[in-house]
């Protein structure tokens, strides 16, 4: 059973960095035009390789019955969203598993020039259509660009950058040395990932580009079973997600990622409290940002438990969907691997989670965040959680409306309930409508203001 706040039975409207770091920088900045995902309140987007499902086993995946975004022929790339790996943009220096350096390794050992011909060149092919209008992500998760991040398997960055240190000055002391390894590597690494930002903003400016990933909290304390787990990220992580403000001023949207860990199965509170702290360190980053126009933000999750095809139940699907339109994102990413559709018995598993559980939740949230935008933000902007621990959702109220098979209504499921005005009842005013509503606010799309986003204004010049 869901959790409700009875939406549908009282609405019907719907540092400085030195020269040696890098040999050169990009020019130019980015040049803002709004995308059509601005105007709307919650969009659900996917992001599986689904298409062999109908040509290779005859199972017919529709996505569009249940107002799910998908690209034409359900592919990792095209008009709706298109994602690049490390090998698809540019020269992406890095390390592979087996400590093979690629491109130079470490990015301070790149050339930034060759690589943001490369990102041109690349743009032009993958992407030719200038006009494109999607989300656009870029996913590069070798290394991270500040220092501190790169433990574990990543460490090869540390030592790969101390080396190329101590081969220039032998003589220096280890602390010196590791100051300019550290001050090298994050100056080169700012420079390759924000110089590919303002390169493909310019060159593809209606694009909602962004890093897979970013902002992370590292809030993965639940795996310690003998602690209480509240979901907050690390004071250490979010001031280092503040050092990392030139990055949320060149992203045209956040993505951070919300997939849900398999241990996390049946752990109702630890889910909420994981998904729910991650959203919220995006919205506060976005904060940060110094740019006119705020960049969205729209997290990745999954259908199913990471490194399985267990499919979330609804309490889950609520715990991630559902947290993300009731904290105020733009929309949701669901993004699965090439498993989907290895066979036909993995794809008719996901066209009955999709038609039996996901479609329907999708409708019922879609729903609900439109109808909340037109009556609370005039239409003008999203709902959200004032109190963001509020645990109030964007959900219809299951007595009052219902969402239909596709055979009912032309092969389209929607929801279905009673118009505006059949919902007043004596003494129902519009004031009482909009109390109910409490919990929420307004925030306003570019181009609005007010409480209720019912001020227009003028865009700002030259963004």
């Amino acid at each position: 059973m869901l959790p409700l706040l009875c939406l549908a039975c009282l609405l019907g409207q719907l540092p400085a960095c030195p020269a040696a770091s890098v040999r050169t920088a990009a020019a130019g900045g980015p040049r803002r035009v709004l995308p059509s995902i601005n105007e709307l309140p919650f969009m659900t987007v996917w992001n599986a390789p689904t298409a062999l499902c109908e040509s290779r086993f005859g199972v017919d995946l529709d996505l569009t019955v249940f107002d799910i975004v998908a690209n034409h022929d359900q592919v990792f790339m095209g008009d709706n969203i298109t994602i690049f790996y490390e090998r698809q943009l540019g020269l992406y220096p890095h390390y592979t598993p087996l400590g093979a350096s690629v491109n130079g390794g470490c990015p301070q050992n790149a050339s930034l020039d060759d690589h943001l011909w490369k990102v041109d060149s690349d743009l032009r092919a993958l992407m030719p259509e200038r006009e494109f209008r999607g989300l656009a992500v870029v996913d590069w998760e070798s290394w991270r660009p500040l220092w501190e991040r790169n433990w574990d398997s990543k460490s090869v960055y540390w030592e790969a950058s101390r080396v190329m240190v101590k081969e220039r000055h032998p003589d220096w002391p280890p602390e010196r040395v590791e100051w300019e390894a550290r001050d090298l590597f994050e100056c080169a690494a700012k420079a390759f990932m924000e110089d590919t930002l303002k390169l493909v903003t310019r060159e593809r400016p209606g694009g909602l580009w962004g890093f897979y990933g970013f902002p992370c909290c590292y809030n993965y304390q639940y795996k310690d079973l003998t602690k209480n787990y509240t979901g907050e990220c690390p004071t250490a992580e979010l001031k280092r997600n503040e050092d990392l403000l030139w990055l949320w001023n060149v992203s045209r949207a956040l993505y951070p990622d919300i997939y849900l860990d398999l241990s996390l199965r049946g752990r109702d509170k630890e889910l909420t409290l994981y998904a729910r702290h991650r959203i919220q360190e995006a919205f506060r980053v976005q904060k940060l940002a110094t740019t006119p126009i705020l960049p969205l933000v729209v997290p990745y999750a999954r259908i199913a438990y990471t490194y399985s095809l267990e499919f979330l139940s609804e309490e889950d699907l609520i715990h991630t969907v559902g947290e993300s339109a009731a904290l105020g994102s733009a929309g949701v990413v669901l993004w699965g691997d090439a498993t989907y559709s290895e066979s036909k018995v993995s794809c008719d598993t996901v066209r009955s989670y999709v038609d039996e559980t996901l479609g329907r939740y999708i409708v019922n949230v879609t729903t609900a965040t439109d109808m909340c935008s037109r009556t609370l933000c005039h239409g003008n902007g999203r709902c959200q959680r004032k109190d963001p621990m509020s645990g109030a959702y964007l959900h219809l109220d299951p007595t009052v409306w219902s969402i239909l098979p596709r055979a009912q209504h032309g092969g389209k499921m929607h929801a279905q309930g009673p118009a505006f005005k059949a919902q007043r009842k004596p003494g129902v005013t519009q004031d009482n409508l909009k109390s109910q509503l409490s919990p929420f606010k307004c925030q306003c799309h570019p181009g609005w203001m007010g409480v209720h986003c019912n001020v227009r204004i003028l865009p700002t010049a030259g963004y």
